[in-house]
């Protein structure tokens, strides 16, 4: 039996910012927007308790969306309300884009600052994330071998859901290709995160970045869900790309569910992100831990045909994500560059880059090219490459602006973000103490339990003002 969907998507942002005066300007500014967001725009509420011991009273709050902005290391980090469909996780993944420039632009900043959605910092070479949430029932075998059949599935998705970038990252000595060579020195791969992965499973985030994080918060009925928690995957700006990636990984998790997942293995999986992400040809070769050859392109296409077989017709979400897991597995197995720009993120700043090269007459190593990059990730409508696709009529939406914009401010009308989204707008105007979180609010005396993901708890939000 299908168990319904439930997924989203947690963004850190980078920030470009200088001030030759005041060498802390960039975390000055993180902290302005955050105020402005809060105090002057009143987009939310902060917090007024202690979430844990790096987040104090005051360093984020919910939001009127039912989603959540909070500072976190120094960067401003968004989460998207718990949502349903693909088509409303792309809309509040953009909406925190839009809530970020709009800040920007009231605080005359915009030709200053720009916030980056992406993951890597050039000049420091340190990364940020974009993490996945998928609520599964809490009978779903997370075990060694239930997990095993996610990780070949994670490694290889990144042919379509990587949003490329220049050159590679440090890799640690002993790091080896699985054709026994070196790390070559590339100008661009597909992966923003690969390089920074380096081990399977780990619990804690702060201090391994892993390709599946194993600690049991499930931000609900614990007796009930368990929520599978991503760090592997790059920050979409495409939005086709976005909803194939939680799209693609949502059927995965039922598959995995239901025991029809296949069964292959991979050999030492961190190496095999690496090597696919750096691969210049394209054919992304890797070796199952019998020691057979196999391509990212064929284990993604035996996750596809399991999905066609078992889930397909179930609703449009699933009919959707198999066509056009199929549409652009088979695009990428031509290598149809132009055929993938405006759906998947490499592909599109590939074609931009290779453009601008060719009419620049640049090399690789030009580190005008580095600023393209990082212009690509640009939130800006008037200054990110994204945009000018987007204004070309290159990009391929799956929400509308309109969507978008109304995300900004309404929460998804399906899960308990709406009746905490209607708990932050009744408190807006009442100078009294509160508590709210992800599965519970609370009024002085009196609280609100919200373990069930899939209850609106409008009725019961309302009658907590009536008593």
């Amino acid at each position: 039996m299908r168990h319904p969907h439930l997924f989203g998507i947690e963004t850190e942002y980078g920030l470009l910012y200088h001030d030759p005066k005041d060498p802390y300007a960039a975390e000055r500014l993180v902290h302005r927007v955050r105020d402005h967001l809060f105090e002057t725009r009143r987009v939310g509420l902060l917090d007024l308790h202690h979430r844990a011991h790096d987040e104090p009273p005051g360093n984020g709050g919910f939001l009127l969306n039912g989603g959540r902005f909070y500072i976190d290391m120094g960067h401003i980090e968004y989460a998207t309300p718990e949502c349903t469909r693909l088509s409303e996780i792309v809309a509040y993944d953009r909406a925190g884009d839009v809530l970020l420039q709009e800040a920007l632009q009231k605080m005359g900043l915009s030709e200053d600052a720009s916030f980056i959605k992406n993951n890597i910092d050039y000049e420091t070479g340190a990364t940020f994330g974009a993490h996945e949430n998928y609520l599964v029932s809490r009978d779903f075998p997370f075990t060694q071998e239930g997990l095993g059949r996610l990780v070949p599935f994670l490694v290889t998705r990144q042919i379509f859901t990587g949003t490329g970038r220049l050159g590679a990252n440090f890799v640690p000595e002993g790091f080896i290709s699985l054709g026994d060579e070196e790390f070559p020195e590339i100008p661009f791969q597909i992966s923003q995160r690969a390089d920074h992965i380096v081990t399977d499973f780990y619990q804690w985030v702060q201090f391994s970045r892993s390709i599946i994080n194993t600690r049991d918060e499930p931000l609900a009925d614990p007796g009930r869900y368990r929520r599978i928690h991503l760090l592997l995957g790059d920050s979409n700006l495409c939005e086709y790309a976005t909803a194939l990636k939680v799209g693609t990984t949502a059927l995965v998790l039922d598959l995995i569910h239901e025991g029809y997942a296949p069964d292959l293995p991979i050999l030492d999986p961190v190496i095999a992100l690496k090597v696919i992400s750096r691969d210049p040809t394209r054919h992304w070769e890797i070796r199952l831990e019998n020691g057979n050859p196999i391509t990212a392109l064929d284990i993604q296409r035996a996750y596809l045909e399991a999905a066609k077989k078992h889930l397909a017709g179930q609703d449009e979400d699933t009919d959707w994500t198999i066509q056009a897991w199929e549409a652009t597995l088979n695009d990428l197995a031509e290598d149809n560059i132009d055929a993938l720009v405006g759906r998947i993120d490499w592909a599109s700043k590939l074609w931009l880059l290779q453009g601008f090269m060719e009419a620049e007459k640049l090399e690789w190593n030009d580190p005008w090219l580095k600023s393209l990059d990082l212009e690509y990730h640009n939130i800006n409508p008037e200054c990110g490459l994204y945009f000018d696709l987007e204004n070309e009529e290159k990009i391929i939406r799956r929400t509308t602006t309109e969507a978008v914009a109304q995300a900004v401010k309404i929460p998804p009308g399906e899960t308990r973000a709406a009746g905490r989204a209607f708990l932050i707008r009744k408190l807006m105007d009442m100078p009294t103490p509160y508590i709210i979180n992800w599965t519970s609010f609370q009024l002085g005396e009196n609280g609100l339990s919200m373990i069930d993901p899939f209850k609106t708890y409008l009725k019961e939000a309302k009658q907590f003002f009536e008593e």
